[in-house]
């Protein structure tokens, strides 16, 4: 099967090439510096001949409100109209579990705009939600600081690692269309303070984590539930545990 993968020369879409490949499916990376860019257009139109399935894993360069909603839908439209001409048969997009609760931030308004563009396109389609990667931590730590503390809400989170979001995305390529959300998520639930504690810890990072409910994240304050699946999500086997002892730590 013919897959190409947009954004394939990043941290998930490398690894979703790699993971494809393995299974014997005829795969291109792309992004803007391999020639194909989602926002102007430039080599979309040949990239995508003879393509089966489009996985759209590019993310925006800015994550202010007004390029973030500019290049998601830009790209967005760029992408769909591509794929439609090529006749893909499953438009693949990755996103973030609980963006429709995040609507206080202009990234995650623009990720909701994205989507709806995917459901209201003429493509069979699935949506992929995923939770934090565990190499986020190191993210999510860095934003929140506030001098030698970091400051964090108590809201559940559930990481998943991005080898297994790389899996999970493979899998789904697999498939028949969701036409609907395929949410994924890592084995383990806790705060939100607790992981990055522990990822801090394990880092040799001596910065405190203060638990905070009204801290915000990347600009939104948290409900407890709102970066955790609703229903049925697909559990990937990797503990926060078992990410933890590999001592890969992007702080």
């Amino acid at each position: 099967m013919k897959i190409v993968v947009i954004g394939g020369t990043g941290l998930i879409g490398s690894k979703t090439v790699q993971a494809l490949q393995a299974r014997g499916h005829h795969v291109s990376g792309v992004a803007p510096s391999t020639g194909v860019d989602t926002y102007t257009g430039a080599g979309l139109e040949a990239a995508l001949q003879g393509a089966e399935v489009v996985i759209d894993l590019a993310n925006s360069p800015s994550f202010e409100d007004l390029p973030a909603m500019d290049f998601f839908q830009t790209a967005g439209r760029n992408l769909l109209a591509a794929g439609k001409a090529a006749g893909v048969k499953h438009h693949i997009a990755l996103s973030v579990v609980g963006t429709a609760k995040l609507q206080d931030s202009g990234y995650f308004r623009a990720k909701k705009a994205q989507e709806d563009l995917i459901r209201a396109s003429d493509l069979p389609y699935t949506i992929i939600h995923s939770a934090q990667f565990m190499e986020f931590m190191g993210a999510i730590a860095r934003a929140a600081a506030v001098g030698d503390e970091v400051h964090l809400s108590s809201a559940l989170m559930q990481p998943i690692l991005s080898d297994d979001v790389a899996a999970a995305v493979a899998d789904v390529a697999e498939a028949a269309p969701a036409r609907g959300l395929v949410e994924i998520a890592g084995p383990d639930r806790a705060p939100m303070s607790e992981f990055v504690a522990r990822f801090l810890t394990a880092a040799g990072d001596a910065r405190k984590v203060v638990v905070d409910p009204s801290a915000p994240y990347f600009g939104v304050v948290l409900k407890e539930a709102d970066l955790v699946p609703e229903g049925a999500a697909r559990l990937a086997p990797t503990g926060f545990d078992s990410y933890l002892a590999r001592g890969e730590f992007r702080l």
